[in-house]
């Protein structure tokens, strides 16, 4: 081994593959110290095992649960449900998701590279907790719910809700996370940009989704979510406050950038600057505000 080569032995471990939700939910529920974890596509969670960040006796594979979990629908009323072990790949290339919110497809095709794209599941994405990642700001700006099954039975939260500090969730031991509803959009315009300080598909230094109820060129209702800057995704009630009723001049959008640099705690990292972030929040707020209310009536960009 050479300087500055890293050398892992990874523990060794048991797999199981259950065939059903309620089968992967009991084996899990038998390992009380967590010493069992979940294997959706297994993109993040190799990457903390190899380390030794992670360690666990035993991987619940959940290739073979239900084929309803690894399926993209529309409910009755209108809204989309993508059962959590869907590839994000498939996801990109739906078109029902296209019909339905297509910010989702966009979004997706500068989050990593295909070949992770065709293994990561969007249960998985979520449940890792990383606030780098791409979908769960546009998720939070599109109001998007999801569906999490456990010892205890099964409850439903916002996407907003899932995350309490950097690579932990609301998620408890033995829960998993089944689908992913989002609502129905109706005439909403959306929006997601995200700003890489390396290659285009890298991590982002600041990513930033939004989405606007419009009346006109009034805004009657925004959502507005970041991510990457701060330690966990958040959605940024004052930037709604800001836009409520109000038609787009630079005056609104500079006093839109102030409020979101206002309401985030900005975190240092390999990406940026604290300083540095606040500066793109500050004017990537705005641009991510115009690109929304410039996308088409019902379309997302």
């Amino acid at each position: 081994m050479t300087a500055g080569e890293a050398y892992y032995l990874m523990k060794p471990f048991g797999l199981a593959e259950p065939g059903s939700l309620s089968e992967a939910l009991a084996l899990l529920a038998e390992s009380a110290d967590g010493a069992a974890r979940p294997l959706a596509g297994g993109t993040a969670l190799a990457l903390m095992m190899k380390p030794g960040i992670l360690q666990p006796d035993r991987l619940i594979s959940l290739r073979r649960i239900e084929a309803c979990y690894s399926s993209i629908e529309q409910d009755e009323g209108g809204a989309l449900l993508i059962g959590a072990l869907t590839p994000l790949r498939q996801i990109e290339l739906s078109d029902l998701v296209r019909g339905h919110a297509p910010v989702i497809n966009l979004a997706l095709k500068r989050l990593s590279n295909v070949r992770v794209r065709n293994v990561a599941t969007i249960g998985g994405h979520l449940a890792h907790g990383d606030p780098h990642l791409d979908l769960p700001p546009v998720l939070i700006a599109l109001g998007a719910e999801i569906t999490i099954s456990g010892p205890s039975g099964e409850r439903t939260i916002a996407v907003e809700d899932l995350f309490r500090s950097y690579l932990e969730t609301s998620l408890e031991l033995g829960e998993l996370i089944t689908s992913v509803r989002i609502p129905s959009q109706g005439a909403r315009r959306a929006a997601y940009i995200k700003h890489t300080t390396r290659s285009a598909d890298d991590w982002p230094a600041l990513g930033i989704a939004v989405s606007l109820d419009v009346d006109g060129e009034t805004i009657r209702d925004a959502r507005v979510a970041i991510g990457a800057a701060s330690e966990i995704p958040l959605r940024l009630k004052s930037v709604a406050q800001v836009l409520a009723g109000k038609s787009l001049d630079d005056r609104v959008l500079e006093a839109a950038g102030e409020a979101a640099s206002g309401e985030t705690t900005v975190h240092s990292d390999a990406r940026g600057s604290a300083p540095y972030k606040r500066e793109l929040i500050k004017v990537f707020t705005g641009r991510a505000i115009r690109k929304a209310m410039d996308a088409a009536v019902g379309g997302q960009s």
